[in-house]
């Protein structure tokens, strides 16, 4: 009789940063957000004015967390995607949406090679993911999102500032974030030469975090 070991998918060729230990990714985010995870899951929902019947991705989804919330937001007219390139991401969110008994799709994927049609998505949510990419491959990323967004569809990124004051770097550096050359306001270009049509960039209630919004011509 032959015992069958357990092989997880494996991770896709890309040049940006996997986090592999999916098993304290949680406790980490919650304790950088101070107790506020949940709470900036619920607010990056609230900001993507997410509608029922919308169909949603999430790019660098992590272990699910604002993927489910969206599907919640979306209900079950709304078909919601989460993609991370690592494999153990993918295996804990897909179980939480078990266990939630939540229709979403989990993919192993690169934001660089999304696996989706072009015109897509409604939206696409990408929240503490893009200060992980080299700039390559945030052009590349952001080329395929334009690519899988409907016409006037949104992209909404929530992601790490660039300190610019000798406060706002020591909050960096406690965050585990000791080099943050390039933050969520340096991203507006990157969008403008992927095609998007409008960029919006504004402050969160996180001092650390900010936002931006890029709309596809429709």
């Amino acid at each position: 009789m032959h015992s069958h070991v357990y092989q997880p998918e494996p991770a896709p060729a890309t040049h940006g940063r996997l986090i592999r230990w999916a098993w304290l990714y949680d406790r980490v985010v919650n304790w950088l957000m101070l107790g506020r995870a949940r709470e900036l899951r619920a607010t990056t929902v609230d900001l993507a004015r997410i509608q029922p019947g919308e169909t949603i991705l999430d790019v660098g989804c992590g272990t699910g967390d604002l993927t489910l919330a969206a599907k919640t937001r979306a209900g079950q007219a709304g078909k919601v995607s989460g993609i991370d390139a690592a494999p153990e991401m993918i295996a804990v969110a897909r179980r939480k949406a078990a266990h939630a008994q939540s229709e979403v799709d989990f993919r192993v994927s690169a934001v660089e090679a999304l696996p989706f049609p072009d015109a897509t998505f409604d939206v696409v949510l990408s929240s503490l993911m893009m200060h992980h990419l080299p700039l390559a491959v945030k052009q590349q990323g952001l080329g395929e999102i334009h690519r899988v967004l409907k016409p006037g569809g949104r992209l909404v990124i929530i992601d790490m500032q660039r300190p610019t004051t000798l406060v706002g770097r020591a909050i960096i550096v406690l965050s585990g974030h000791a080099v943050l050359r390039e933050g969520v306001q340096d991203l507006p270009p990157l969008m403008s030469e992927a095609g998007f049509a409008r960029v919006q960039a504004s402050d969160t209630a996180w001092r650390m975090l900010g936002l931006v919004v890029g709309w596809v011509d429709g």
